[in-house]
């Protein structure tokens, strides 16, 4: 009997150390997305909205959770980046010009992080011409300086601070059975602008550089086919893990702003007016998440850009190599991080409409990706017989087709209203 037992445990600690060998690109993935710009757009959903919009969360987690395990799994089986395969299946023209649509959105993204570090630093009364320029060289001597293990695991205790939002959520004292019944109740409007932020809550929870990003950190970690289930329990974890943050910002931005009837531009502009109708602690809290989300996602997202376009062109890339082994690779990570933050240091520009149109970006850019990897994931040349299934395949298109459509819609509203 104790003999059993012990066996029994043996094998439960080490499938769990087994599972904490792999974790890590699914969760970090998925926690930066809950990034500046994303945190913006759940503030103004939940300001502008209410709770109307929190029924797309469910089908929105269970798209972003199939995409990613996608890529996890094609990263596993070839061991070679996304945009490393579409340069071989599809040729090196489609590949630049998806490269180039990747880089401009990015550039965006990246600049909506550091207008995140600018915003929340100057609610705590620092500067932003101090708080940016530090914040930038900090995250560069982070990813560029320390090896990709220890970089991970930085990333990995980061995702903590993001139970700041779930307090500020729970200070605010929602109705869960209100929650409860709008998760499940569909709501459909001709409005121009709750379309276009469906297309934009869809772009941010789901965003293109993310599948780009998981699966280079999987071949960069080295998972290998037998840790392939343990791996797409990392995947579903962040995805369940990022929904609920999401939830939690717009009941707190419904519960309090859209109750009080304020509108806002910006993720700082929620800390601000939550001051008055919830109190200073939740407001500070608020802030402190949006501080710890940017730079979070300020590290990632011209890490995740800078793996992607040297993958795309054949070059070197990976933070374990020097420079002199991957040039590009650090030229281009520097060029993104002190560019990003070099713009938010410009009086004049228009950070609101960088921040929230990256992420409507992020929409219209997302079922283009999405084909390219739905085609992939299909092919047995690329994945043998861990091919996607009929399951996959119906979820994945009907969603890429419905985002396209929503996009064109929406846009197309605008231009003529």
């Amino acid at each position: 009997m104790a003999g059993a037992l012990r066996r029994f445990l043996r094998g439960r600690w080490s499938r769990l150390a087994a599972f904490f060998a792999v974790v890590g690109p699914g969760i970090i993935t998925a926690n930066v997305d809950n990034d500046a710009g994303g945190i913006t757009t759940y503030s103004q959903a939940g300001a502008h909205f209410g709770l109307a919009t929190v029924w797309v969360l469910a089908p929105i987690m269970v798209v972003l959770i199939m995409v990613q395990e996608m890529v996890n799994r094609m990263g596993i089986v070839t061991g070679q980046g996304l945009s490393d395969l579409i340069r071989e299946r599809y040729g090196v023209r489609v590949t630049f010009f998806l490269m180039l649509a990747l880089l401009l959105t990015n550039l965006g993204n990246v600049v909506a992080e550091f207008a995140g570090i600018a915003a929340a630093m100057e609610l705590f009364g620092v500067s932003r011409y101090v708080a940016v320029p530090l914040c930038a060289l900090g995250v560069w001597f982070l990813v560029l300086r320390w090896p990709y293990r220890v970089v991970e695991k930085v990333f990995l205790g980061a995702c903590v601070f993001y139970v700041a939002y779930l307090v500020s959520g729970a200070m605010v004292a929602p109705s869960a059975a209100t929650v409860a019944r709008e998760l499940f109740r569909p709501r459909l409007s001709g409005d121009p602008a709750y379309l276009l932020m469906i297309v934009g809550l869809a772009g941010t929870t789901i965003a293109p550089w993310m599948q780009f990003y998981q699966q280079a950190a999987v071949v960069e970690k080295g998972i290998s086919l037998r840790d392939v289930r343990l791996s797409s329990w990392d995947t579903i974890l962040g995805g369940l893990v990022v929904t609920v943050v999401a939830l939690f910002i717009i009941i707190t931005c419904s519960e309090t702003l859209f109750r009080a009837g304020v509108r806002i531009d910006t993720a700082a502009d929620a800390a601000r007016a939550l001051i008055p109708v919830a109190g200073a602690q939740a407001a500070y809290l608020f802030a402190f998440g949006l501080l710890a989300a940017s730079l979070f996602a300020a590290s990632i997202l011209p890490l995740s850009t800078s793996y992607t376009v040297c993958e795309a062109f054949g070059w070197e890339s990976g933070v374990d190599r020097s420079y002199r082994q991957a040039p590009q690779f650090y030229v281009l990570y520097s060029v993104l991080v002190f560019g990003g933050a070099a713009a938010v240091l410009f009086p004049d520009l228009p950070l609101v409409d960088v921040m929230y149109y990256s992420q409507v970006v992020n929409g219209i850019l997302l079922p283009v990706i999405l084909v390219f990897i739905l085609r992939l994931a299909g092919d047995p040349a690329v994945l043998g017989e861990r091919v996607n299934g009929p399951v996959y395949n119906v979820v994945c298109w009907s969603f890429a087709i419905l985002i396209a459509a929503l996009s064109a819609t929406s846009l197309g509203m605008m231009l003529v209203g």
